[in-house]
Parts: C-alpha cells; structure tokens; sequence
C-alpha cells in the first residue's frame, strides 16, 4: 500500500524504523529480513551522513537507534503483519475509495506513533549538534532539493508526467509483476490525470526543512534544559502531522491524496487475476518476514 506522506528529510526519515519496512515491503520477500537486519546501521550511516556524526556523539546516536529498533521489533511488527493481512484480504475483493483512504489512516496512525516513541532519541541528538553540524544539514537538504527539481520539474509537462508515471510503474510492478502495453496504456492515462503538484510538494517539503533548521538552532543557541527541547519538537512534529488539516492547505492535500488513491484503484481495478495472485503471494512472503522478524528470527 503507497504511502501517501509527501517526500521530507529529517521529519519522514526520521521516523525510519517504518521507512525501512515499508521499503522493504517493496523490494521483495527475499530482502525485507536482510534490509531490516541491517536497518540500524543504515539509518545510522544516514543520519551520519546529514550531521557528521563525531566521537561519543555517535556513539551515543548508535546506542540510541539499537534501542528504538529493540522496541519497533518487540512492539510493532506484528502490528504491521496484521496490517499487511487487511491489505491483502482487500485487495483479493473490490476496495473502495474509502477502504484506501482508512489504509492511508492507518499508516498514518503508526507513523505519528513512531515519532512519538522516537521524540527522546530526536532530543538526545538535537541537543548534541553543533553549530556547524547544522550547517552541514542544510546543505545537504539544499543538495537534496536540487536532486528533486531536476528528476521532476525540468522539461516540458510531457517530461515531467512520464517521470512521475515510471517512479509509480516501478513499484506497481514489484506488486503486480508485469503488465501489458493496453494496461500501461489506461495507467498512464489515470497516471496524467493527477495534479502535477511537484512545485507544491517541493515547497511544502522546504518549508519542514526550514523549521527543523530554525528549532535546531533554537536549541543550540537557548540550551533549553532536555524537557524544553522535547516539548518543542513534539510540538514540531505534531505541527507537520497537522499541517494537511490547515485550512490553507486542506484541500490541496484532500485532491493529492483521492486522485493518488484513484490512481492505485485503477491499477486494482485492472488487475488480472494471475496478477493479484502475484501480489497476493507477495504480500504473504512480507507477511511471513515481518511475523519471524518480530519473534528475532
């Protein structure tokens, strides 16, 4: 099931423990057990790799994702193979455009659950940082945007709709395996009927940047005592958790979200059997990893 979260940095992949099994979900049942296993190192490796990590500072960054990957593992894998299930169960009937959207929910659900477990990790690293470590993490988010606005908004909107249509046929078909030229044809269509809303969800994306930039250097500044900090970036990330209910932005995201949802329709809808039964056994093979994970196998 797509995650419908727009694309951010410190605020979605901070809460990684779900990024990297929903990741996995969508590498294939041979890899979900080996991405998790090694999810700790790759997170880290990643947060390494925005702050540049030193000394006991990055030694105490380790300690701290070892213990959050502890607790996602004893306390919320099983949680996702059951989701998983809902999802499979759906998918072999008819979903409706409110069955996806209460899926939407429900990963939205575990999403905020994640950052609030993770907000005493968060805190521990943000009152860490120094003042050029923080300058490293913006012009790796610069670096970053850049890399966005030359995969998605050059070119004419013909350019800008085919990248977008291959982006989404590359994870349909790790689901649904092949389809054909008729089938790509009607997606592609469903595809171009979508809002190019990359501009928005660039600016959107910045503005998080922004603030998480400004709160770090609150903090490295004021030196507020550990339970100031966390209270303010609980606040923050309930502040991004809420943002798509802001009436200046509501019905922007309201459009993104049932047109993405429309879109996955379409690839349900037409679906043959030979490829639900595809997906049907891949999300059992997810199934079976996420269970035997969650029992330290």
């Amino acid at each position: 099931m797509k995650n419908f979260s727009t694309p951010d940095l410190l605020f979605r992949r901070t809460l990684a423990l779900l990024a990297i099994t929903l990741l996995a979900l969508v590498a294939g049942c041979s890899t979900i057990r080996f991405t998790y296993n090694q999810g700790d190192t790759l997170l880290y490796w990643w947060l390494d790799s925005y702050a540049d990590l030193e000394g006991r500072q990055a030694d105490i960054t380790k300690r701290d994702i070892d213990n959050l990957f502890k607790w996602h593992r004893q306390s919320e894998l099983r949680d996702y193979a059951a989701l998983l299930g809902n999802f499979q169960r759906g998918l072999a009937g008819n979903p409706t455009q409110a069955d996806m959207v209460n899926a939407y929910r429900e990963i939205r659900v575990r999403a905020e659950r994640l950052a609030t477990h993770a907000v005493p990790e968060i805190t521990t690293m943000a009152l860490s940082l120094t003042p050029e470590q923080i300058g490293h993490i913006e012009r790796k988010f610069n670096t970053k945007n850049e890399e966005y606005r030359r995969k998605f908004m050059t070119g004419d909107t013909e350019k800008r709709q085919r990248a977008r249509f291959k982006k989404s046929m590359d994870q349909f078909e790790l689901w649904f395996g092949n389809f054909s030229k008729d089938q790509e044809a009607a997606l592609r269509r469903a595809s171009d009927a979508r809002p190019l809303d990359n501009q928005f969800l660039l600016e959107e994306r910045i503005y998080r940047q922004r603030r998480i930039l400004a709160l770090l250097r609150d903090i490295q500044q004021k030196r507020p005592n550990r339970d100031q900090a966390a209270a303010q970036i609980q606040a923050m990330l309930r502040e991004f958790f809420t943002r798509t209910e802001s009436p200046e932005r509501k019905a922007v995201y309201d459009v993104y979200i049932d047109q993405t949802i429309k879109y996955i329709l379409t690839a349900i809808r037409i679906a043959t059997p030979a490829q639900k039964s595809h997906a049907h056994q891949r999300m059992q093979g997810w199934i079976g990893d996420l269970q035997a994970l969650a029992a330290n196998r």
